[in-house]
């Protein structure tokens, strides 16, 4: 290289979405096309050293569909280090995927681009709407400290260089390059002298104004971009236009090595969700609703129940299916691309979305019955009754109210425990079910004599992460229904009416506090697009004020329920409400569940939606002026203004869209003062914004309905399209939507009072199998038995929230992980059964960092905060 004030690297590469406005099989076609293209030129063009193949291994699965015989030349280019891959499978949005998930997305990258050779070791997520304050926590625990992305960041987060560290709360550092005008300012270049210099003018200025290193870095790639092949000329023209600057083909790592030599740079913290120079799309956290509910609901069955259930399966002698769990993680990681889980995509892109999501859901429910059902058929009683197993997927005993089916021949029963002792349960439905049904062998014999399916309810005690078992005994005298009807219902820890405009009036016993108008809709126009909510100039809100609602209370000895019906009026369209027309409608139907003995209030919300283009939100007001909301995200929690003081001043400044504090959660959200706190605890939504005169209320996103991909000119978003202008009615929301939250009120903070437990308590329920003679799917027996009442792993000291278990990738051991979403330091400890006679701290990679003491089983583990730690265990074997 010769001696100048400026290097450029140009890095060749393509970005892939795999899917947006076109399909993944469109996008397929091209991806076949251009890896032949790039392929041949690695293998043929010595002078041609490098491309970087958009950090995911998503693109290879893919690709070797068709052309599995590629796999030698694959391995040979990685290895040969000119064909780069990896560290992800797919390139992961950061705000509205889960932390397992964004690790189990690092995870199988990782693993997968092994198989071909080393993975390029850069958290390169250059389109992800927006950085999570985490992503240096979750790079480093795969040993990762390089980052490079584009959108969120601005001047005001203490740096106007585009090279700086980014670091954690837990400490967790990585240097970022970071992409200030995207990844795309090197695409097509054109050998055109005026053409090239035009843009390059247009470009330097930035890059010069933000390097600390004088290495520039110019991405020479796009989307579905094929290889440019008269690079070399371009650069040459390139440095005869600019002597003092040397053009050359380069990667990521070498850019890192340059910038890596400075010693004054910046160390930032916190999340990037500035839109001030590109747009980050802040409310684009609740388009497409119905696809958003699917992926939170399936994440949290994977982590919360599947993989421990599963594990314990594997402590008990089964085997873990890590083949079959890998494919449901990398099902729904391939909707976890910004645009796939932003759902700004066309309508037959949604429907793929849609589809990969069914087909998770449905392998993920499956193979947990078949867990369940495994542990269960090989237990050894002293006698044949049915049998109902409670299991619990959480490190400390539990004492629930436990909502079952039982599915017998049996005209009435009893349950009894492994003691004899008779559980006192309440019947709450039944239906007659066809024998066909439950097997098809027993009606091919001529038994037409119909089952029962009995819904029934207690309150149980389950042992930490275990299980119980019931017997189920014939009797003479059936089980009373006893849901009486009531006014009001009247727990441990609420009274609870309704209003009759369908809203809740809460009353606290310990606070003695009242929450009024609680689940109160507001409904407004949304002029918006796929990316962003945009309201009317002068639109007045509808809020569900003056409905008539038609109410139901009832209530038992463990439990209280409320169901609630109306229609909410709205207009049709935006033109109909420009002019005040209210000529559509909104079915709403609530149902609150209140547990006697635990200060959560369940909700679920089926909604009908008629109209078309507006948001609709549930107020849950909390009674508490706040300055900052407190949410969770992965590993860890945030606190957030409510009001972002750039509001003052986005137009004087030309930021790319305005700063609404609109913001994503995963969890849960909270409100509090020193004295008493309301979180929103979430297992579908994860849209929140803090609202009301005082900032005291919290409003829950339950959908968007838009008609266009992206839309020009938008108040809160001026300018140019995002995406492109295409029309897509499916995302009006035209249907049923099934959404489901909970409320958590509590003495003191958010943090303090333990939300992020809550939240994964609401979202890890106590599961139930009922063992009965007959299944159409049959099994053989085990050649071993499992005891009758199990238990894995406990909780010696409470504090942390336990994020899942599983069987490790490349060993035969269990890895836990558990995380701290407080603000102080804290201790735990965990307790294994003592087959477990060695520990190790691992990475997010399972890679062994350091061996634990295990004191007869027990081990201890600090925590500061938002901070994450793994753990493997091996028997002594």
């Amino acid at each position: 290289m010769k001696t100048s004030t400026k290097q450029v690297h140009v890095v060749p590469h393509m970005h892939w979405d795999r899917e947006w406005y076109f399909s993944t099989e469109e996008s397929r076609i091209l991806l076949v096309n251009n890896m032949e293209e790039i392929m041949d030129r690695l293998e043929n063009d010595p002078d041609y050293p490098y491309y970087v193949l958009d950090g995911q291994t998503s693109i290879l699965e893919d690709y070797f569909d068709v052309k599995p015989e590629a796999e030698e030349r694959v391995i040979k280019l990685v290895q040969q280090g000119k064909l780069i891959i990896g560290p992800w499978y797919t390139q992961t949005d950061e705000m509205v995927v889960g932390g397992e998930s964004i690790v189990r997305n690092l995870l199988y990258g990782i693993k997968d681009s092994e198989k071909f050779g080393d993975p390029m070791m850069i958290g390169y997520l250059p389109d992800s709407f927006g950085q999570s304050s985490q992503m240096p926590h979750i790079l480093n625990g795969f040993d990762i400290k390089y980052s490079i992305f584009w959108r969120g960041t601005s001047e005001r987060h203490g740096t106007d260089k585009t090279e700086f560290y980014w670091e954690a709360d837990d400490g967790s550092k990585v240097l970022v390059q970071l992409l200030p005008l995207g990844y795309a300012i090197g695409k097509y270049l054109p050998e055109e002298e005026e053409a090239l210099k035009q843009r390059m003018e247009k470009y330097f200025p930035v890059l010069d104004r933000g390097t600390t290193s004088g290495h520039l870095l110019l991405p020479n790639g796009h989307d579905q971009m094929p290889i440019q092949k008269d690079i070399f000329p371009v650069m040459e023209k390139l440095n005869q236009l600019y002597p003092e600057r040397e053009f050359f083909l380069s990667k990521y790592e070498h850019v890192f090595a340059e910038v890596e030599k400075q010693t004054d740079l910046a160390t930032l913290s916190g999340e990037f969700l500035d839109g001030k120079y590109m747009r980050v799309h802040r409310s684009i956290f609740s388009t497409r609703m119905d696809i958003k509910a699917a992926n939170t609901r399936v994440e949290n069955k994977l982590t919360n129940i599947l993989e421990p259930l599963a594990s314990m399966a594997y402590d008990l002698g089964f085997e873990y299916h890590h083949g079959l769990i890998e494919l449901i993680w990398k099902e729904i990681m391939k909707n976890h691309a910004h645009d796939s889980i932003g759902c700004c995509c066309s309508d037959k892109v949604h429907q793929e979305i849609a589809n990969r999501l069914f087909l998770a859901e449905e392998k993920t429910d499956r193979l947990i019955d078949f867990y369940k059902r495994r542990i269960v058929d090989a237990m050894e009683t002293d006698n044949d009754h049915d049998r109902l197993t409670l299991f619990n997927f959480l490190p400390y005993e539990r004492e629930e109210v436990v909502t079952t089916e039982i599915i017998t021949k049996y005209k009435a029963f009893k349950i009894v425990d492994e003691h004899g002792n008779e559980a006192d349960f309440e019947m709450i439905d039944t239906e007659e079910i066809d024998p066909g049904l439950i097997d098809r062998q027993i009606v091919h014999y001529g038994n037409y004599d119909p089952f029962m399916k009995y819904t029934i309810q207690w309150k149980e005690t389950v042992p930490p992460m275990g299980y119980r078992t019931f017997f189920v005994e014939e009797t003479e005298e059936s089980a009373e229904m006893k849901k009486t009807q009531v006014n009001e219902i009247d727990t441990d820890y609420y009274v609870i009416k309704v209003n009759e405009n369908g809203t809740l009036n809460v009353w606290d016993k310990r606070l003695k506090k009242s929450f009024d108008q609680v689940l109160l809709l507001e409904d407004t126009g949304d002029d918006g697009d796929e990316y962003d909510y945009s309201p009317l100039e002068n639109d007045q809100p509808i809020l569900s004020k003056d409905v008539e609602s038609e109410v139901s209370l009832t209530q038992n000895a463990v439990t209280g329920v409320i169901d609630i019906r109306y229609s909410l009026t709205v207009p049709e369209t935006l033109g109909d409400r420009k002019q005040n027309k209210k000529n559509s409608h909104i079915d709403v139907h609530w149902e609150v569940r209140i547990p006697n003995h635990k200060p959560v209030i369940e909700i679920s919300c089926e909604l009908d939606n008629f109209a078309n283009d507006h948001r609709l939100r549930a107020f849950i007001p909390t009674g508490i002026a706040s300055s900052f909301s407190v949410a969770d995200n992965q590993f860890g929690a945030i606190k957030r203004d409510v009001y972002d003081s750039a509001m003052d001043v986005w137009k004087e400044e030309k930021w790319s869209e305005r700063p609404d504090s609109i913001y994503p959660m995963l969890s849960f959200v909270g409100l509090s003062d020193e004295e008493h706190g309301l979180s929103v605890l979430t297992n579908s939504t994860r849209e929140y914004q803090i609202v009301g005169e005082n900032d005291d209320t919290i409003a829950v996103t339950l959908f968007r309905s838009v008609g266009h991909l992206g839309k020009e000119e938008l108040i809160r978003r001026p300018g140019r399209p995002s995406g492109i202008k295409l029309p897509t009615p499916d995302s009006q929301m035209q249907g049923k939507l099934q959404l489901e939250f909970a409320l958590y009120i509590h003495e003191g903070g958010t943090l303090e009072a333990g939300a992020g437990r809550a939240a994964k308590e609401y979202l890890t329920p106590v599961q139930t199998y009922n063992k009965i003679p007959h299944n159409a799917m049959k099994l053989n027996d085990t050649d071993f038995v499992t005891p009758t009442v199990y238990q894995l792993l406990e909780e010696d000291q409470p504090g942390v929230v336990f994020s899942t278990l599983k069987k490790a990738e490349k060993e035969e051991a269990l890895v836990m992980r558990a995380y701290n979403p407080t603000e102080q330091n804290v201790s735990s400890a965990f307790r294994l059964s003592e087959d477990y006679k060695k520990g190790y701290q691992v990475n997010m990679n399972e890679d062994k960092q350091s061996s634990v003491g295990l004191n007869e089983g027990c081990v201890q583990a600090s925590f500061s905060p938002n901070q994450s730690k793994t753990l493997l265990f091996k028997r002594d074997s």
